[in-house]
């Protein structure tokens, strides 16, 4: 099937076939040159319709590695491997190098002020993966062609002055993620319902909200609010966050169904 094509089925449109496209490109070209390709970064929905086209398109699992510098990132790259190149011996290949760029600990900077100080200097945002921010420091995920430019000319977030340096990824801070457990009934596992509970809106809301094209099930978009979840599952919505689906537990005498929410904050 040709590239076209694959996209055509995969149903791929506007930015999103662009990326595609070069996702394709890179696979391509570690197979005709035998040597290691890799993607930029990409987000949990791109890497999901990244995994679709790679299935369509007949790559085995042992073609690639998903890298994101450390295990459980979010961000991660596709680096697509030669034949010479096995996928639990990528690490000398690896295009991602860790940087940490620490602060005074009461400027209390967040994720927003270091993305828009990157983006302020004419960095793309493919270019960077997790942005991990404690107290006093944050440890970053970013692409060998723009670390060393990071090195020698970030100095500063907002109005905080910035030390930059590159760490070894085995020394990297993870930030413990911020949640909230919730114990609700619903009257089915219909995600409308589920995310009335997560979104903390009406369910009609909710329905509204899906029906736009702005709510994604483990990272796809799903646009139907009679959709079942499961256990596992995980909801997110532009400008809502996201929460995880937990635990289903049994029927009330009044019908509804016990649930247990992850929800993010």
């Amino acid at each position: 099937m040709d590239k076209s094509k694959l996209l055509d089925r995969v149903g791929a449109v506007g930015d999103d076939r662009l990326l595609l496209a070069k996702v394709l490109d890179r696979a391509e070209q570690a197979q005709s040159r035998n040597i290691p390709a890799a993607t930029d970064f990409l987000s949990p929905q791109q890497q999901m319709m990244t995994l679709d086209l790679l299935r369509l398109a007949g790559v085995p699992e042992t073609g690639y590695a998903r890298l994101g510098g450390y295990e459980g990132a979010e961000r991660n790259l596709f680096l697509f491997l030669p034949d010479w190149l096995e996928p639990g011996d990528t690490e000398s290949q690896s295009p991602i190098r860790c940087l940490r760029a620490a602060f005074r600990e009461e400027e209390k900077l967040t994720h927003r002020d270091f993305l828009g100080s990157l983006m302020g200097m004419g960095i793309v945002r493919e270019k960077v993966g997790d942005i991990l921010v404690g107290p006093g420091s944050a440890d970053l995920l970013v692409l060998d062609t723009v670390a060393d430019f990071l090195l020698q000319s970030w100095a500063s977030a907002g109005r905080a002055k910035l030390t930059v340096t590159e760490i070894d990824p085995a020394y990297i801070h993870i930030p413990q993620v911020q949640c909230q457990e919730v114990r609700d009934t619903v009257s089915s596992l219909r995600l409308d319902a589920v995310a009335s509970t997560g979104f903390r809106m009406a369910r009609g809301k909710a329905a509204d909200l899906i029906a736009s094209g702005r709510v994604q099930v483990n990272w796809r978009e799903c646009t139907k609010p009679d959709k079942l979840l499961a256990a596992g599952d995980t909801v997110s919505a532009r400008g809502f966050g996201k929460f995880e689906l937990t635990e289903v537990g049994g029927v009330t005498k009044k019908g509804r169904t016990a649930i247990v929410l992850k929800r993010y904050v």
